[in-house]
């Protein structure tokens, strides 16, 4: 979702920049290119841990990055280009359409209703209900199981190097779209296929 479906990452470094700070943080958002892919309590105990900040309470400050998450979704509601067009494409071919993010339910439901593409998804799953996040694979595993479709027969569409990680783990092809806003990591080449934009991807689908 993040990345993918709408152009959430530049948020998610102003809300935990912001947070952050508030702590006594010096971090930039240079500095969360690190945990780019990762679940939001993953993240701050990666920097917890990093930086020697002694939080006890991860959870309350989970919910203040959330909080402002949902505002600037709320003042940024715009897909991705190309998202819409490909989601009405592959619908229309009647192909199974799942949402594995690590993303909280909570911002599923935002960015779903503010951009309203909710009805295009046939399952929808967030890594907070697996007992691991991406890079492992069982949020894709959990979701291609619902849908009733063998993992060999998926088609993963990722913007992050934890992503494509996770996708390959879980035995499926993977799409590639790299998030623009950081600098592009090698490691990417990993992926099966690379597009710039969802435009281009349903492109070559329709070859």
């Amino acid at each position: 979702m993040d990345g993918v479906l709408i152009d959430s990452e530049p948020l998610w470094k102003v809300a935990m920049e912001e947070v952050f700070q508030q702590l006594g943080s010096n971090l930039t958002k240079k500095d969360f290119e690190k945990t780019v892919g990762l679940r939001i309590d993953e993240v701050i105990g990666f920097w917890n841990k990093q930086e020697n900040w002694g939080i006890t309470d991860l959870l309350g400050v989970e919910n203040r990055i959330l909080n402002k998450m949902v505002q600037l979704i709320e003042e940024n509601p715009y897909p991705l280009p190309g998202v819409i067009e490909t989601l009405n494409f592959l619908k229309d071919t009647h192909l199974k359409i799942g949402l594995a993010t690590s993303s909280s339910t909570r911002l599923i439901d935002a960015v779903l209703h503010n951009i309203g593409i909710a009805s295009l998804f046939d399952f929808v799953h967030s890594a907070e209900h697996e007992e691991f996040g991406k890079p492992h694979p069982a949020v894709y595993i959990h979701v291609a199981k619902v849908l009733n479709v063998p993992p060999q027969r998926c088609l993963v569409i990722e913007d992050s190097y934890n992503g494509v990680i996770a996708g390959l783990a879980a035995k499926m092809k993977v799409v590639c779209i790299p998030e623009k806003t950081h600098e592009p990591n090698p490691k990417l080449a990993l992926a099966d296929y690379m597009f710039h934009d969802m435009t281009d991807l349903k492109k070559n689908i329709q070859k």
